[in-house]
């Protein structure tokens, strides 16, 4: 039988205090999951969980009924742990909960918004921080930490099944919730994303507005088995982070969304410490790669909790051609000057 969430928590937590409060924040996180689930199959109890409010949230982003809902739901989750702050999407500043907390939590809570309308697979995503001496003198630094310092981060995918992909720093696990079991068992153990991509993830639409180097990458891409790479990809996007990450988990391939030349896109339109962090701990756990196209994601110190990033994440050797790419794309042996000016997208 699959081992089940709980145990597995157990066995990792043993009599530490630190991870015992990780472990309890896990616990809390999942069941909280599962409400937000039970509040998606039901719709809402009547409400329009995809209707737009009249309010953005701190990015800026138009809010859906169904991202204040989680955001409540993971927040009484975040109360009944040793949980000292809780930084999300939602809020403004984060909140101050337990004086006496471990832990500090920042979450997206619900990550794919403009797919709740369509029935397309959204989710949760989630980061776990420790809370030391100096934040506690001063609040503001404590999401100012780089994501090198998660002690444990996943995220859950409101799909056909209710999935938590996880890492506590040894691995990174797939668990599925059971209704039958009640709680979560494990479905996948110790991730290994394949090294090769035939895939690729990106929003084909903003190609006007890319940097030269993200274009001639896809294009590269784009030019299949006649091209410089000599092989075929395939192009996914589903617009839910968390959707796209676990394909990618699953089967190889890379992850892109750069900045780009539109008003307030320089930065790309991820968030750092509640979306970027997480996916590239457990990535990087899973033997992958994340990268903001160049520096390692988990490296950077945020200036804000709102902070903002490009995001390159995915199979280790096709993120580090990204890289190479962005600094010196005529250094890559099998590019051909046939190549250098061509573009798939452009007449």
């Amino acid at each position: 039988m699959p081992s089940s969430l709980d145990a597995y928590l157990g066995s990792y937590a043993g009599t530490d205090p630190q991870r015992v409060a990780v472990a309890d924040t896990l616990r809390q996180l999942a069941g909280a999951a599962v409400k937000v689930r039970n509040t998606i199959i039901q719709g809402g109890s009547g409400e329009n969980l995809g209707a737009s409010r009249e309010a953005a949230n701190a990015g800026g982003d138009i809010q859906k009924e169904l991202d204040v809902v989680a955001d409540r739901v993971f927040l009484e989750a975040a109360r009944a742990s040793s949980i000292a702050f809780y930084g999300s999407e939602e809020q403004d500043e984060a909140v101050a909960l337990k004086a006496d907390g471990l832990l500090a939590i920042a979450i997206d809570p619900l990550d794919g918004s403009s797919n709740i309308e369509t029935n397309v697979s959204i989710g949760t995503i989630f980061s776990i921080l420790p809370v030391d001496a100096e934040h506690r003198s001063n609040p503001a630094s404590v999401f100012l930490q780089p994501g090198s310092r998660q002690l444990g981060a996943g995220f859950f995918i409101y799909g056909p099944q209710l999935l938590l992909v996880m890492s506590v720093g040894n691995g990174t696990h797939v668990f599925s919730f059971s209704p039958s079991f009640g709680g979560f068992v494990e479905l996948r153990s110790s991730l290994s994303i394949a090294e090769k991509a035939s895939e690729f993830a990106i929003n084909a639409s903003n190609y006007r507005h890319w940097d030269p180097a993200i274009r001639l990458y896809i294009d590269d891409c784009l030019a299949g088995a006649e091209g410089p790479r000599e092989r075929d990809f395939n192009m996914r996007w589903i617009a839910s982070m968390v959707a796209d990450a676990y394909r990618i988990f699953v089967r190889g391939g890379i992850f892109l969304y750069p900045g780009d030349g539109r008003k307030g896109y320089a930065k790309g339109r991820l968030r750092l410490v509640y979306e970027a962090n997480p996916i590239a701990y457990c990535v990087e756990q899973a033997g992958g790669g994340a990268t903001d196209g160049l520096n390692r994601i988990l490296d950077i110190v945020p200036d804000g909790l709102h902070a903002r990033t490009p995001l390159v994440f995915g199979s280790k050797r096709e993120v580090e051609r990204v890289g190479r790419y962005v600094t010196d794309p005529a250094a890559i042996g099998e590019r051909s000057p046939l190549f250098g000016k061509r573009s798939l997208f452009r007449a």
